[in-house]
């Protein structure tokens, strides 16, 4: 089974961009979805941006704009591009991978079961 290794979280400012990435172990194959999602101490983890071998993607509301989501075409590492970042962003922030499935539009990214999950990387956002 293929692990997922996160990395890229940082320390910034309100205002400020990151790019985190997830490099896999090992091939994920191309039908796998592959999503971020992040959880601050004390409450429930959400989904951020998911991609579909498809390359369909799908954004919970409060990032759309601002994060992007995208593979390379080996499909061994993932990013998400973070701009426009805010405090209430802050969090450790993980990747995770599922089986194949596919995104339809306004598909929320919480639709898969996902089974395979990174370490976390932590992302602080200053004012």
């Amino acid at each position: 089974q293929a692990q997922l290794m996160e990395s890229g979280g940082n320390s910034v400012q309100s205002g400020g961009s990151l790019r985190l990435s997830c490099a896999a172990s090992e091939y994920i194959r191309a039908a796998y979805c592959m999503a971020w999602f992040r959880q601050v101490p004390g409450k429930k983890r959400e989904g951020v941006a998911g991609i579909d071998g498809s390359g369909h993607t799908t954004y919970a509301d409060p990032f759309k704009g601002r994060f992007a989501i995208s593979v390379d075409n080996a499909k061994t590492t993932l990013y998400l591009q973070m701009n426009n970042l805010k405090p209430e962003d802050t969090a450790v922030y993980y990747c995770a991978a599922t089986p194949p499935c596919g995104y339809g539009v306004g598909s929320p990214v919480e639709t898969y079961p996902y089974n395979i999950w990174g370490q976390g990387t932590q992302v602080t956002v200053s004012s």
